[in-house]
């Protein structure tokens, strides 16, 4: 179903997606299926700008200041 969506959206608009996978770990997502994974990919990575953000996540670190997860180590 996914694949449906990026398929008509990709050529008409923008999609802007966030994801804490690298783009070696989709086949995980998508139930080890690396062809359906592939062909998702192709379609986003078709004209696109690729943002590679590094850092621990904001909401991590306000659960940490706030006791909600223990810090590791």
């Amino acid at each position: 179903m996914l694949f449906e969506i990026v398929s008509r959206c990709c050529e008409h608009g923008s999609i802007v997606l966030a994801l804490d996978k690298s783009f070696g770990e989709w086949p995980e997502i998508f139930s080890s299926d690396v062809v359906i994974a592939t062909a998702i990919l192709g379609r986003f990575l078709h004209h696109s700008h690729v943002i590679s953000i590094r850092g621990e996540s904001h909401r991590l670190r306000e659960k940490r200041k706030v006791g909600v997860v223990k810090t590791g180590g």
